[in-house]
């Protein structure tokens, strides 16, 4: 199982809003097949690992175990059920880590292969399988993207030395490690305050892959449509009121809303609707804690500097403990879990 975790995070970057998966099959104690999604609208998992059985190994499917790391389907999407394939290749044996929450799916693709005859075992790693399951779960189950708060602190707390310039409080591994995270995901979200003071640019440019959506929220019209992440022509969404009347260029999408629409859940539902299953915010402190104060949050990545600054701006508080611990070389990174993902 261990093995189909590591063949699914292969596809991180390329089958939202599908969800990771990994596949092996086994058989007279050696690996015949393995396989992974490996982008959206692509052959899921359970495909690629029968496909990859050499001839020399196909007549032992019947006799074969399947490990994946989630649920197969029983649904025709973009390609058939995966559920149907087990059946036509008689492979006697599946092993799943844990359930895919897909209402048309969830618990529905073991009772279908248990009903055709096959032996099935669930929960193998769960806990494992449900936080690689995660981003296509909360997406499925809360119709939001899965909310990753990421941003850095010094150990007594202090978020930035004010308002008006960018602090810098991690070193460079850190920083690489950030641009790798943002080919990762399908959005990252900043507040007007950010664009003011960093004029940041939102892009993976120390790390190789897909760009993610930029979002900026602006309800005052405080932004400048000088600012990189106007002016590079990288799509943009921009959240603003109706009363903005500035020219952007073509790449820039504006959500216009009125003083009595609330940002976020209206945000929630178009990035739903436009299947953005993972999204990270990267600040500033007040972004942060307005998704935390909504309980629209996952996972937190908090970088800890040991960089001194005597006063400045307050970090966002994650409520709970965190989950894990690395080092950075100098900094310390603490992940944390929402209470309902853990």
């Amino acid at each position: 199982m261990q093995r189909c975790f590591d063949l699914a995070r292969l596809g991180e970057a390329h089958v939202a809003p599908n969800p990771m998966v990994g596949a092996v099959l086994v058989a007279e104690g050696q690996i015949i097949g393995e396989g992974w999604h490996k982008a959206y609208g692509q052959a899921h998992a359970e495909v690629n690992a029968v496909s990859s059985v050499p001839q020399k190994y196909r007549h032992l499917l019947p006799k074969s175990t399947l490990y994946v790391s989630l649920e197969p389907c029983c649904i025709f999407g973009r390609t058939p059920p995966c559920t149907d394939l087990i059946k036509q290749h008689n492979i006697p044996k599946v092993v799943v880590s844990c359930l895919d929450l897909t209402p048309e799916v969830s618990g529905h693709g073991v009772q279908l292969l248990r009903a055709a005859g096959v032996e099935v075992t669930t929960g193998i790693l769960e806990t494992a399988g449900r936080q690689l399951a995660a981003i296509r779960n909360t997406f499925v189950r809360a119709h939001r993207p899965y909310i990753v708060l990421k941003y850095a602190r010094t150990r007594h707390n202090i978020f930035a030395k004010d308002k008006t310039e960018q602090t810098w409080l991690t070193g460079p591994y850190f920083r690489r490690l950030t641009h790798r995270w943002r080919t990762e995901t399908q959005a990252i979200i900043v507040g007007s305050t950010t664009v003011i003071a960093a004029n940041p640019r939102l892009t993976d440019r120390y790390f190789s892959g897909p760009q993610p959506l930029r979002i900026v929220i602006d309800r005052n019209q405080k932004t400048q449509i000088s600012a990189h992440i106007f002016q590079d022509g990288a799509p943009t969404l921009l959240v603003t009121s109706t009363q903005d009347n500035r020219v952007f260029p073509p790449a820039v999408t504006c959500i216009k809303l009125n003083s009595e629409q609330p940002t976020l859940p209206i945000l929630m539902t178009y990035l739903y609707d436009h299947k953005i299953s993972h999204l990270t915010v990267e600040g500033g402190a007040y972004t942060i804690t307005q998704f935390l104060d909504a309980k629209l949050w996952d996972e937190a990545r908090v970088a800890i500097s040991p960089r001194f600054l005597s006063e400045g701006i307050l970090a966002p508080i994650i409520p709970v403990s965190p989950t894990r611990t690395f080092s950075l070389n100098k900094d310390q990174l603490e992940v944390y879990y929402a209470p309902w993902n853990r």
